[in-house]
């Protein structure tokens, strides 16, 4: 037996593996540990987890594109393709001619050592990764306000002392479900308030007396906010003496939110202004400055994948600053990480303008430390790129990038405008992708590498608190089959990196200690031996002695003079709206069954039984108007393209909206409908809106 974690979100539910090989043939079986983050509880998706370790479908060996078909090759031919078209591109066009995509599910170790093989063996700048469609509004938003970005800046545990909980744009019910447990307590006392243009999963939890559901007008979340702001501030409900302590710039976040009484909220939002005062009042009664005994205000993908994200979630973090709940025993704001490493994968390298232990690549201090790690000198290594978005949107066109290698990503399914990203990376002279299945992505590539799954490799992830897990080997890889650490070093040593490139992964971790010592994100003190003594440790952690910080925020902020800056912010309109010939609001988003791109859990016959199709969701009301019935084929099209898939009819949205999930490719692919455009300071698109056209498809297909 085996405890490890499992390989989807990053709630990283413990987990025990058990292998029996009885009679030849293995089967590996799942099941939950009591942890803090999982409570022992474990959705589909982790229960069938292992399913794919022997599925049929399994990459075992390189595949090489010939003749326009991929097709079988040793490592030593695929390492000669990748090795003499990455040169030639660069001797042709400059180092930056080749650029690296990476992935929010990577280890630790991977995620690091991918940035530095970027930098150094490539010496490229051009590298991101998909957590820039994750998490990157959030982090922006953290970081000017605290001068930190840490998702939960505390234990996901803390919540259930709380009276009062704001889930915005959150569908924990469906993208987490064990960390529902920890809303028990607060339901049961009507504390759940879910801000959501739907009525997901997790807005229904407020049914019966439980919360109060904000059914909001898609893009309209930060006009919501300001109005919760806005009746605290009228009805003198702030902590006044927090803020004149612990904040900067309140006077002008109150003057801006003063505009925006209820009644001018449900005109923009269609929010009931009765609704909102009711929710605003109770949240600060929970908090511990009327009495309470605290409240939680949390952000997820629904109110961050905008282009506008990061005023957003800005606008819930000045609302928890008015409430004086932040770095406060039983109160705060976080930002609920999605993929499984959404939080170590950006914190080591991955991202365009960032260096281990979340240093910026602009800093010189930061480019003599890491460079001293790493035995190069400051120069050698290149300044910052650009995001994800402008990054692949540039592929293969005049003075960008003409290779491209992709790690732990499917960019052509969760890409935004994803036909014309397929389109790019079908101009681009080498496309490398290393992965275990042959993903959309995959088939457009001219070589991949057959990489090792969770289960087969050890290492450590990052989950939404911050605190630090280690991933343990249960079962070999098959034979064939590398892991990306080796990947990493062979291709540096046949580009003639001279940088070391460790291919044990607590070497990597302790390389990834040191890179990051002294830095925002330092993991320092964190070795596999704490890890394997089941320590929790929560970074920073920067000694061998340190306990570890799940709490932050307590005595000052990571701010210069240590205060919390809060930054006036103002609605902007949606930026695809509706028009005559687009009328009704997309909005994307998950389903329980399936994970991210499905890349993994469309190959899972348990899941697909359930939900293996894509589908549009739509109002009664538009259904009756588009004379469509239940299963019938609807077609989307936007400024971009155009999706079709069957129809579910539900009243769990509004009558101006529809809603399709992200996972399923083809005809069903909903990222072809949504909008490239990103937030200016995240570099964020703008999933979770767009306006489009819907109408009923006569013929038998689409």
């Amino acid at each position: 037996m085996t405890d490890t974690h499992c390989p989807y979100c990053a709630l990283q539910c413990a987990i025990t593996l058990t292998v029996d090989e009885t009679g030849g043939n293995r089967t590996v079986s799942v099941a939950p540990r009591d942890f803090p983050t999982n409570l022992g509880g474990l959705c589909q998706k982790g229960w069938t987890a292992a399913t794919l370790l022997d599925h049929p479908d399994r990459l075992t060996t390189p595949l090489v594109r010939r003749d326009g078909a991929l097709v079988p090759a040793s490592w030593d031919e695929a390492y000669a393709v990748i090795i003499e078209r990455v040169r030639r591109v660069q001797d042709e066009s400059g180092r930056d001619a080749v650029a690296v995509f990476g992935g929010g599910g990577l280890t630790n170790e991977k995620a690091y050592l991918l940035g530095k093989f970027a930098r150094l063996a490539l010496g490229t700048s051009m590298i991101d990764y998909n957590g820039r469609f994750c998490m990157s509004s959030a982090a922006a938003a953290g970081n000017r306000a605290f001068g930190l970005d840490r998702g939960l800046p505390f234990p996901l545990a803390d919540l259930g002392g709380a009276d009062a909980v704001l889930l915005a744009g959150s569908n924990l019910a469906a993208t987490m479900p064990p960390a529902v447990r920890h809303l028990a307590s607060i339901r049961e006392r009507g504390g759940l308030i879910a801000i959501d243009p739907r009525r997901s999963e997790t807005a229904r939890l407020t049914d019966d007396g439980a919360g109060i559901h904000l059914r909001n007008l898609p893009g309209s979340d930060l006009a919501v906010l300001l109005g919760l702001l806005q009746v605290i501030i009228a009805e003198d409900r702030c902590d006044e003496d927090y803020l004149a302590s612990r904040t900067t710039g309140w006077p002008r976040v109150r003057a801006a939110a003063a505009q925006w009484w209820p009644e001018r909220v449900e005109r923009a939002s269609g929010v009931p202004a009765d609704a909102l005062r009711q929710a605003a009042r109770l949240l600060a009664a929970a908090s511990p400055a009327r009495g309470g005994a605290g409240a939680y205000l949390l952000t997820g993908r629904g109110a961050e994948q905008h282009a506008h994200g990061t005023d957003t979630v800005t606008a819930v973090i000045n609302l928890a600053l008015a409430l004086g709940l932040p770095g406060r025993a039983g109160s705060g704001y976080g930002a609920i990480t999605g993929q499984g490493n959404g939080q170590g994968g950006r914190e080591h390298g991955q991202k365009n303008d960032q260096l281990p232990g979340y240093r910026k690549i602009t800093d010189h201090a930061a480019r003599e430390h890491v460079a001293s790690v790493w035995g190069v000198a400051p120069e050698t290594i290149p300044g910052p790129g650009v995001p994800a978005v402008q990054l692949l949107r540039s592929l293969g066109t005049p003075g960008g990038p003409r290779a491209l290698f992709v790690h732990g990503a499917n960019p052509v399914i969760s890409g935004p405008d994803a036909q014309v990203i397929t389109e790019r990376l079908a101009a681009l002279d080498l496309l490398v992708v290393c992965d275990f299945f042959r993903s959309e992505t995959a088939e457009l590539a001219d070589v991949v590498l057959p990489v090792t799954q969770w289960a087969e490799e050890t290492g450590t992830m990052t989950s939404l608190e911050g605190r630090v897990l280690r991933r343990r080997r249960a079962v070999p890889p098959p034979e064939g089959v590398r892991d990306e650490l080796r990947v990493l070093a062979d291709l540096a040593g046949r580009l003639g990196c001279r940088a070391d490139f460790p291919t044990d992964p607590d070497a990597v971790l302790a390389e990834l200690g040191r890179a990051s010592a002294g830095g925002i994100a330092d993991y320092g003190g964190i070795t596999p031996e704490r890890l394997d003594r089941g320590e929790a440790l929560h970074w920073p952690c920067p000694a061998d002695d340190h306990p570890g910080t799940p709490r932050l925020f307590a005595e000052r902020f990571a701010t210069p003079d240590g205060r919390a800056a809060m930054i006036a912010v103002e609605p902007a309109p949606v930026d695809d709206d509706l028009r005559p010939d687009a009328p009704i609001y997309l909005i994307t988003g998950r389903v329980l069954q399936q994970y991210q791109s499905g890349a993994q859990t469309r190959r899972v016959a348990a899941l697909n039984r359930v939900q293996g199709s894509g589908f549009v969701e739509l109002h009664p009301r538009l259904a009756r108007r588009l004379e469509v019935a239940e299963g019938e084929l609807v077609r989307v099209r936007s400024a971009r393209g155009e999706a079709c898939a069957p129809a579910r009819i539900s009243a769990d949205l509004r009558p101006d909206v529809v809603f399709m999930p992200f996972h399923f490719p083809g005809q069903e692919r909903a990222n072809t409908l949504t909008n490239p455009t990103t937030d200016p300071v995240s570099g964020m698109p703008e999933f979770k809106v767009c306006a489009v056209e819907v109408t009923k498809i006569k013929e038998a297909a689409c």
